[in-house]
């Protein structure tokens, strides 16, 4: 028998022990492949380059779609990285199509073979101290991803194209069993996770405990449905937007406030006050990156309450506080978090899983979608704000 075809089979045997129902990939590799490259700020060119021979640990995967995060806003305005020229998308989902013939399992034991759906977490870099189950001794804060990786003769290096090299040694995860909508939202909501995790080791964080969750953005409204997922009851989501306020209540929260109605930190710590009874939050998360909403949260934590800051990725800025009135006299426990471990990326597909079983609606989070060639009038409504999570989906897959 023939090594192709003994290859065919061993990979049918694996996609039927993992239990995925997608059909394997049954197309043909193109010679050549686009990626929207930013060239300079506020500027993507749709570029064609040769996809190049995979190593034996490489894998190359057919991108389905990719979210639009902060981060890439930050970098199409500023290029606070300094990486143009650059191929961003970190947040990408696709489908396998090639891989070389030292590819036998993912980052948790699954088994890859072509047709699965995966998703990237980290390249690893040889770093012992960065494993599956690490129990969050450390983020991969320093460890790099895809969509942020410098340019290279491969070039095929984020999830904006039509194509990813997964090179050995990177984290990889078989999805299969998620629908395309949820594979794009695991890399955001796995910074939830990982923030629910740090919460949680304050020993503060219950399922009767009153959360405020200040910032409705996508990072925001993923915190909502993480808590109601795993069962606080009460929960006020705090936003100057109506439709994002309005959207939080679908994904758990009891009460919203609109900041825009409230003129001093003092009228809005009461208004959350009043949301919860009387009584001032336990544990309040800070999701945006502004300064200035983290100088207010602390005005409407309870005395022996907690924070979990993680609304900056990147430097916004100086923030205001009186050491003594909000952290020393109330003896708040804060606790900072960014980004995740692999462990929170195995504990999110759980978490989207569960959140789709007691019926929140997800998906609705992926509010518009665009082609790659228009990826730039995507960014421009991200910026814009007018919808909540931008996504750039390939056009055989945009109506998900």
């Amino acid at each position: 028998m023939k090594q192709e075809a003994i290859e065919q089979i061993v990979r049918q045997v694996m996609e039927n022990l993992s239990g995925a129902n997608t059909p394997a990939f049954s197309g043909i590799v193109p010679k050549t492949a686009r990626v929207a490259m930013l060239t300079s700020l506020e500027n993507y060119e749709i570029k064609e380059f040769p996809i190049p021979e995979l190593s034996d640990d490489d894998i190359l995967v057919k991108v389905e779609g990719c979210g639009i995060c902060g981060t890439d806003a930050h970098e199409f305005k500023k290029d606070p990285f300094g990486l143009i020229p650059v191929v961003l998308g970190h947040e990408g989902t696709g489908e396998i199509v090639k891989m070389g013939k030292n590819v036998k399992f993912d980052s948790a034991g699954k088994p890859l073979y072509v047709g699965a759906k995966v998703v990237t977490c980290v390249t690893l870099k040889d770093d012992p101290d960065i494993t599956m189950f690490d129990l969050n001794k450390q983020n991969v804060g320093e460890a790099s991803v895809y969509g942020l990786l410098p340019d290279d003769e491969i070039h095929f290096n984020g999830w904006f194209a039509d194509y990813l090299v997964i090179r050995g040694g990177s984290a990889v995860f078989n999805v299969s069993d998620l629908d395309l909508y949820s594979r794009i939202l695991i890399e955001p909501a796995a910074v939830l996770i990982h923030a629910l995790e740090r919460a949680k080791g304050t020993g503060i964080l219950r399922f009767n405990s009153r959360v405020a969750v200040q910032g409705c953005g996508p990072i925001g409204l993923l915190c909502v449905a993480v808590l109601k997922t795993m069962g606080v009851q009460n929960i006020t989501a705090i936003d100057g937007e109506e439709k994002r306020l309005v959207f939080a209540k679908e994904l758990g929260a009891n009460a919203t406030i609109n900041f825009k109605y409230h003129q001093s930190a003092a009228g809005l710590a009461e208004a959350v006050k009043a949301s919860f009874g009387g009584y001032y939050a336990d544990f309040a998360f800070q999701c945006t990156g502004s300064s200035i909403a983290h100088s207010n949260i602390y005005k409407f934590i309870r005395k022996g309450g907690g924070l979990c800051e993680l609304g900056f990725f990147v430097n916004g800025g100086e923030a205001t506080i009186n050491p003594h009135f909000d952290i020393c006299a109330k003896e708040i426990t804060t606790v900072g978090s960014w980004v995740y471990t692999l462990r929170d990326y195995a504990t999110t597909f759980d978490f989207l899983k569960s959140a789709k079983q007691i019926g929140l609606p997800l998906e609705s989070l992926i509010t518009d979608t665009f082609p790659l060639e228009q990826i730039n009038e995507a960014h421009r409504e991200n910026l814009a704000m007018t919808g909540i999570k931008i996504a750039i989906i390939n056009k055989d897959k945009q109506h998900g």
